[in-house]
C-alpha cells in the first residue's frame, strides 16, 4: 500500500477547540511516548508519568528551554489502548484565547511533538482498530452537522448503525460466495447430495441486490441533511416574498413595503424545517424594469431561482393569477421542485377567512401575518426535499464514496442474479460476488489504499 502523507509513528499535538476567545481550550496529544514527552513540559512531572489512564493531574505547562511557567492547566491522561486513538494520549485543558493556546502549543513542539495533520487523530483511531471507516467518517459529519436531525443521523453512524448494516449485507454475500466456491473447489463426487444442485438462488440474490440499492439510494436524503437544500422565494413584485422570508426565519431580515421593487438583490439565510437544513433566498420581484439596478437584481435572482433545489412561487391572492404567473409556472421544467403559494390570504375575503373555492388547484394558501398555512408549507418543503416517503430509516449514508461503492456492489449482484437465473457457469458468478464483497469491504475500511485514506481524513479539521 502506498504510504500515508505523514508518519503515524510521530508524537502529535493540536488544538481541538476553536482559535478564538473562550473560557477553556483543549489541546490534544497522541503517540507511543506522548505521556513521557508531555511530562517533560509539565510542572508535576512525576505525577503525570505515574497517573493512571482516565485521570486528571493539576499543574503548569512550562517552557522546556527556559523552565518558565506558561499556563495553569489540567492534564487528562489516557493510556493505550483505552484512548481515542488507541495510543498513549494527554489532553491539556488550558485557558482559552489565542495567546494562551499559542504558548502551550509552542512548549509542546519544543518538547518533541509535531503539529497534527487534519484528521490525523481519527486516522490513528482507524489504523489502531478503534473505529471502522464509516464511524471515522461520522466523526467529521457530527462536527459539520447543520441541524439536530443531521447530528442524530451522524451519531447513529458513529454508534455503528451503518457498520452493522454493512456487516449484515456482507454476511449474506459470504454465505452465497461460500456455497459457490465449495462447488468450484471440490469435485462433484466428493460433495454428498450436492452434486448437480445450482448453489445460487436468483430470488435471494435479487433481494440482497435490492437491499443494497435502497441503502445506496439513502444518499439522496443523507446529502440533504449534510449540505442542505437551496430554496428560492419567487414571484412578482409585492407578492409577499419578503414577509414570508421573515416568517420562516422568525426575524425581520428583509424589508417589507407596499412599494413595488423594494428588494433589489437577493438575500439569504439558513433555516431548519423538520430537521432539514434549508438555505433560504428572498429574491427580487420578477417584472420588466427600466431601472438598471433593479434589472440587475432581477437577473441575479433569476440565476438563484434556476439553481435552487426548491422554488416557492408566490401569487398575491388579492390580485390573482395573471399571464406572467401562468407563464412562469407552465415554463417550469421540474414540477417537483416547484411549490405554489396563494399568499396574503388574511386579506381576503372579509374577516380574514379565505374562500377555498377561489384558491387555484395545487396552491397552498398562506398568510405571513397570521401564520396560517405554515404547517402545510413545511410539510411540502419536507416532501420536496426528501421525497414523498420521507426518511424511512435512521441508517443513511451521506458520503459519495460510500454511495459509489454500494452502487458497484449492486451492479455486481445484478450480474450475479442474471447468471443465477440462467444457471450460468459458477466462475463468472463467483467473480461478481467477490467484487461485491470487496466493494462492501472498502466501505468499512477492510479494503483500503493510502490515497483513499488521505483523501478522507484531509477534509477533517485539525485536532480531530
Amino acid at each position: 500500500m502506498k504510504e500515508l502523507t505523514y508518519n503515524t509513528e510521530d508524537p502529535i499535538a493540536a488544538l481541538a477547540t476553536g482559535w478564538e476567545e473562550s473560557a477553556i481550550a483543549v489541546i490534544r496529544t497522541s503517540g507511543s511516548d506522548a505521556i513521557g514527552l508531555a511530562s517533560n513540559i509539565f510542572s508535576n512531572k512525576g505525577g503525570l508519568q505515574k497517573a493512571e489512564g482516565g485521570t486528571i493531574v493539576y499543574g503548569y505547562v512550562v517552557d522546556p528551554e527556559t523552565g518558565e511557567r506558561v499556563d495553569e492547566v489540567l492534564a487528562a491522561v489516557f493510556r493505550a489502548p483505552k484512548s481515542y486513538t488507541g495510543e498513549d494520549s494527554v489532553e491539556f485543558y488550558c485557558h482559552g484565547g489565542i495567546p494562551a493556546v499559542s504558548v502551550v502549543l509552542s512548549a509542546l513542539k519544543k518538547g518533541g511533538f509535531r503539529d497534527a495533520a487534519p484528521g490525523e487523530f481519527t486516522m490513528r483511531a482507524f489504523i489502531n482498530g478503534k473505529l471502522d471507516l464509516t464511524r471515522a467518517e461520522a466523526v467529521h459529519e457530527i462536527v459539520t452537522a447543520r441541524t439536530a436531525r443531521a447530528h442524530s443521523l451522524a451519531l447513529n453512524r458513529l454508534s455503528g448503525g451503518l457498520e452493522k448494516r454493512i456487516d449484515g449485507l456482507k454476511k449474506r454475500l459470504l454465505d452465497m460466495l461460500s456455497s459457490v466456491e465449495l462447488l468450484l473447489d471440490y469435485p462433484e463426487d466428493e460433495l454428498d447430495g450436492q452434486a448437480g444442485e445450482y448453489p445460487l438462488d436468483a430470488k435471494a440474490v435479487s433481494e440482497l441486490c435490492a437491499d443494497i440499492g435502497r441503502l445506496a439510494e439513502s444518499f439522496k436524503a443523507g446529502k440533504v441533511f449534510r449540505d442542505g437544500v437551496p430554496v428560492a422565494l419567487a414571484g412578482r413584485t409585492n407578492a409577499g416574498k419578503s414577509s414570508l422570508f421573515n416568517l420562516l426565519l422568525r426575524e425581520d431580515r428583509a424589508i417589507v413595503s407596499e412599494v413595488h421593487g423594494t428588494t433589489r438583490d437577493y438575500i439569504e439565510s439558513w433555516i431548519t424545517v423538520k430537521g432539514i437544513p434549508l438555505r433560504l433566498f428572498d429574491t427580487a420581484g420578477l417584472r420588466a424594469s427600466d431601472n438598471p439596478v433593479e434589472a440587475e437584481g432581477i437577473k441575479r435572482s433569476g440565476e438563484v431561482i434556476a439553481e435552487a433545489g426548491i422554488v416557492l412561487y408566490l401569487v398575491d391572492s388579492t390580485e390573482g393569477l395573471n399571464e406572467e404567473d401562468e407563464a412562469f409556472i407552465s415554463g417550469f421544467e421540474d414540477a417537483e421542485r416547484l411549490i405554489k403559494l396563494w399568499s396574503k390570504i388574511d386579506t381576503v375575503p372579509a374577516a380574514g377567512e379565505e374562500n377555498d373555492a377561489d384558491i387555484p388547484e395545487g396552491f397552498i394558501p398562506v398568510s405571513s401575518v397570521s401564520g396560517k398555512g405554515l404547517n402545510d408549507l413545511e410539510d411540502a418543503l419536507s416532501e420536496a426535499a426528501l421525497g414523498r416517503k420521507g426518511l424511512e430509516d435512521d441508517v443513511v449514508i451521506d458520503s459519495m464514496r460510500q454511495r459509489d461503492l454500494l452502487s458497484r456492489a449492486k451492479e455486481a449482484l445484478v450480474n450475479t442474479a442474471a447468471a443465477a437465473a440462467e444457471e450460468a457457469p459458477l466462475d463468472a458468478a463467483a467473480m461478481e460476488l467477490r467484487d461485491a464483497l470487496d466493494a462492501l469491504g472498502e466501505i468499512t475500511g477492510e479494503v483500503s489504499s493510502a490515497d483513499i485514506l488521505n483523501n478522507i481524513f484531509s477534509n477533517f479539521c485539525v485536532g480531530k
